[in-house]
């Protein structure tokens, strides 16, 4: 019989602090949700705006209302794209908390459209939220991390990419290239991150997520025929839904994945593995 030591708290984050940005909708909202329901001490929400139909006090007052939950979501308004805004958001956790066992880079932004006629302002854009800003988080945010890290029980990183960042997704008229350039990057930065942070007792994983319904997916999901087309044209016959998310983010921040490091996971279903259609519209 093999000793499994605390084997009953594997997927459980009780006590844990995080901070997840872009955290008011969509997946980080799904990863916060899942964070709190495994026992989360506090989970720290960022998105650029505090009010609203999508801003970060809404979701605030959702995660708050979770069932069961023993901790609580706080929310902290900041553009993650621009150091000096995550300069802030840092001193702003540090007025409350020496230390942060887990971040989740979620924010993201796209653009897409034909090859020749694409602005500037839009690559800038894309490079600075899903790259530089990635970068700068991480890098600010360290201090914290390492507070919270030890040998047993590391902290976590954990950045959101795509499946766009390991393919050719889509050109022509309706082009994410530099989208898919910046999650390249995204991922490969993970990598370096895991190699860097790692002797210091931080591990850095990459989620890359295929289509999960999404006002940021929403468009081109329609563009390419719609969720029935693309549901039949995946493996799994279905696109992402909330669970997938949160059982592949609880994992990478529990005790069952202290030892993962440096790796990427493709959320989508195997879509990914079959042949181009989506590179042709």
């Amino acid at each position: 019989m093999s000793d499994l030591k605390h084997f009953g708290s594997f997927f459980r984050l009780d006590g844990k602090i995080a901070l997840i940005t872009g955290g008011s909708r969509g997946l980080g909202l799904h990863a916060a949700t899942a964070f709190l329901l495994a026992g989360a001490k506090k989970v720290i929400i960022t998105a650029r705006k505090a009010g609203g139909e999508q801003g970060i006090d809404q979701a605030v007052d959702k995660l708050n209302k979770l069932p069961g939950i023993k901790g609580c979501a706080v929310g902290i308004a900041a553009n993650v794209a621009q150091t000096e805004d995550i300069e802030r958001l840092v001193n702003e956790v540090k007025r409350t908390d020496q230390e942060v066992d887990i971040l989740v880079a979620n924010a993201g932004a796209t653009w897409g459209g034909p090859f020749e006629p694409t602005p500037d302002w839009s690559s800038q854009k894309v490079l600075d939220l899903n790259v530089r800003g990635v970068f700068n988080l991480v890098r600010l945010m360290v201090p914290l991390l390492e507070a919270a890290a030890t040998p047993q029980d590391p902290s976590r990183v954990v950045i959101v990419s795509s499946t766009a960042g390991m393919n050719v997704p889509h050109v022509g008229e309706h082009g994410t290239i530099m989208y898919s350039v910046s999650k390249a990057a995204a991922h490969h930065l993970s990598r370096n991150l895991a190699v860097e942070l790692g002797p210091r007792n931080i591990t850095t994983n990459t989620v890359a997520p295929g289509f999960f319904p999404s006002k940021l997916a929403n468009g081109l999901i329609d563009i390419l025929g719609g969720q029935d087309q693309l549901e039949r044209d995946n493996p799994r016959g279905r696109l992402g839904q909330p669970e997938d998310i949160a059982g592949v983010m609880v994992y990478l921040c529990s005790p069952a994945g202290s030892y993962v490091n440096g790796v990427d996971i493709a959320l989508d279903g195997g879509a990914r593995l079959t042949a181009g259609r989506m590179t042709k519209l």
